[in-house]
């Protein structure tokens, strides 16, 4: 048993080296999910823009409108 550990050492990998193929495959599947979530994400808009898609479609009045525009700038 000696003799193995020794022979494993001299040539520099030891008990460590199955380890690096598995922590190189964990890196690239984070990076993977890091940049899919990302990428996924639907870019945020603000309530005027949904406010403005709302009347157009003529969901609210141009009355309503204005109010609820004039609510959203004074925050």
């Amino acid at each position: 048993m000696l003799d193995t550990i020794l022979a494993t050492m001299r040539f520099g990998g030891g008990m460590w080296f199955p380890l690096i193929p598995f922590l190189f495959f964990l890196f690239w599947v984070g990076v993977v999910v890091f940049f899919g979530r990302r990428w996924r994400r639907e870019p945020r808009r603000s309530g005027e823009e949904i406010l403005a898609e709302r009347y157009a479609r003529g969901e609210i009045t141009e009355e309503e409108y204005r109010e609820r525009r004039e609510v959203l700038r004074r925050r």
